[in-house]
């Protein structure tokens, strides 16, 4: 009698255990396919209104209908989309942003160093949990530690004095 309900247990187990709501937080690749973030769609053809007016064409340069993606953000957010120069100049109106923001210096390998970093955070934490039964959230489980609980940050924020917009309520599960 004992038997049977060790392995009916078991069952319910697993059976439960796939109710688990994964989301898209297993960053890990999960193919070989390619990013679909990756490709940009081109603007639709249309028809100038003047074809004398045209620009000449550049080989290896930009066209007419390639897609932006930092002036067309920069328009809707409420810029100026010629702020956006491909040139790697700063605007005028963004030069005391980017002093403040660089005044501790700025690496120019900020990003390798940070994935070489993070690489070698995962390869740490990631000992011990190769083997699993259910499907784990594993971002949570390295990241745990390194997350911001946004309720404390605010009412400390708010305890310094800093004005701060009105906060969702907790939603506790």
């Amino acid at each position: 009698m004992r038997l049977p309900l060790v392995i009916l247990g078991l069952i319910g187990a697993v059976a439960v255990s796939g109710c688990v709501q994964k989301e898209l937080r297993d960053i890990r690749a999960t193919g070989t396919g390619p990013d679909e973030f990756l490709v940009l769609p081109p603007k639709p053809l249309t028809e100038p209104a003047d074809y004398s007016a045209l620009p000449a064409p550049t080989p290896g340069g930009s066209n007419l209908t390639d897609a932006n993606p930092q002036a067309e953000a920069i328009a809707a957010l409420g810029g100026k989309p010629a702020a956006a120069e491909p040139t790697g100049a700063i605007p005028s109106g963004d030069a005391g942003l980017v002093t403040a923001s660089s005044r501790y210096g700025v690496a120019a390998n900020v990003r390798q160093t940070l994935a070489a970093e993070d690489a070698k955070f995962l390869k740490r934490k990631r000992r011990g949990g190769k083997i699993k039964i259910a499907p784990v959230d594993r971002y949570e489980q390295i990241y745990s530690k390194q997350t911001l609980d946004p309720f404390a940050v605010n009412a400390a924020f708010r305890r310094a004095g800093v004005a701060t917009p009105s906060a969702p309520p907790r939603n506790e599960d």
